[in-house]
């Protein structure tokens, strides 16, 4: 069994009571932290999400666990995917200065054995891109929608579609969008119903709670 550090104390309970392993934020850990977190993870679950790694701890991760999947771009990485048995669910990005953030859902979506649908730089500037993958998006179970600077693709999205969508803003952005509280304020004003909004740059939280839909509906509803 692996040694923790004694600054860390995971929740190893977490998948019985919420049917997923508690997921690793590496932003603010030590290389060995993060490694030791993940390490024990996998023995106990045989599956780790970590997110916002730094460079030298993706590598160090890679190094530890070689059967896992480092994502340089958002900082994620991830072992053990599951197999896809649910959704599909959409991932709308408005330009590919959000990308990192639309990947970091897109991979704690499979990761909760969720069929992704990708559709990278649609935003409004250009709307026909968007209403080009309309019929796609209409197949998806919800659709997670990422934006920063004006922050307006997840109402136009939300505007077209009948599946729950989650709107992500970014802190990409400059003047009065920069740090993406533009975006985040256009989206909880958004007069498009029932638009779900989560915190700047949070595309693991939008991934998450898409996934969460996406496995309601495969379990069903159950009978009255």
């Amino acid at each position: 069994m692996s040694d923790l550090p004694p600054t860390l104390n995971l929740d190893l309970d977490r998948s019985r009571r919420i049917g997923f392993p508690e997921v690793v934020f590496g932003a603010s850990k030590t290389v060995n932290e993060v490694v030791a977190a993940a390490t024990r993870l996998v023995e106990v679950h045989n599956l780790v999400l970590i997110t916002r790694c730094k460079p030298e701890a993706l590598a160090a991760l890679h190094a530890a666990l070689p059967k896992g999947r480092p994502y340089p771009r958002s900082g994620c990485f991830a072992y053990g995917m599951p197999p896809a048995v649910s959704g599909p669910v959409g991932v709308v990005s408005a330009g590919t200065g959000d990308e990192s953030v639309a990947e970091e859902a897109a991979v704690t979506l499979a990761m909760r054995g969720v069929r992704v649908l990708r559709c990278n730089d649609c935003g409004v500037a250009g709307l026909q891109r968007i209403l080009a993958r309309l019929e796609e998006l209409r197949g998806c179970v919800a659709v997670v929608v990422i934006a920063g600077m004006d922050g307006a693709l997840p109402s136009v999205v939300g505007g077209l579609l009948d599946c729950p969508v989650i709107a992500c803003p970014t802190s990409v952005g400059y003047g009065v969008a920069e740090g993406g509280k533009a975006a985040l304020m256009a989206m909880l004003a958004s007069c498009a119903p029932g638009l779900t909004v989560v915190n700047i740059d949070n595309g693991f939280g939008a991934g998450y709670a898409a996934a969460s839909i996406a496995r309601a509906v495969s379990r069903g509803t159950p009978s009255a």
